[in-house]
């Protein structure tokens, strides 16, 4: 496994829209391996496939230590809800906004091993998997970011 360089804020790559994944292969799964490395030594909670260069519909998500989701090709079926918390990105270190979203969503999507499934998330995951599908369509959180917010808000909220 290796760290990848993330691509920061500014970056024209941040504002495309990726591209579906055609085949799950080796190298997909070095890729994924790759995003787990990347996002935990970071200590983020969701890493998309454009934040390390790789315009392809793929990202991963971790809020609760040790059960990582690998969304391919996602989809979000459903939203309900509303939540307003801060929010970061690893491509825009050190910087947090206010970001309303809902508080639920229903997404689809094929995990790594190839297979289709559909995942119900709440509060934080469900904010992790609407960020990090944002990516994917080209759109960055400070889009939806009504005010700043500090790192001790982000901290405080996400413990």
């Amino acid at each position: 496994m290796a760290t990848l360089k993330i691509v920061k804020f500014g970056d024209p790559m941040l504002r495309k829209i990726s591209k579906p994944v055609s085949e799950i292969n080796d190298r997909t799964q070095t890729l994924i391996d790759d995003m787990i490395e990347t996002m935990r030594e970071q200590d983020g909670v969701g890493l998309a496939g454009v934040q390390v260069g790789v315009l392809r519909r793929i990202f991963v998500v971790e809020v609760e230590e040790g059960k990582v989701y690998t969304f391919i090709n996602p989809e979000i079926l459903a939203t309900s809800g509303e939540q307003d918390d801060p929010e970061g990105c690893l491509s825009n270190p050190g910087e947090y906004g206010m970001v309303r979203r809902p508080m639920y969503v229903t997404a689809k999507a094929t995990g790594r091993d190839g297979k289709e499934f559909t995942v119900e998330a709440e509060g934080l995951f469900a904010r992790a998997i609407l960020h990090e599908y944002d990516h994917l369509e080209g759109r960055i959180y400070t889009d939806l970011q009504y005010r700043e917010a500090t790192e001790k808000d982000f901290r405080k909220k996400n413990k």
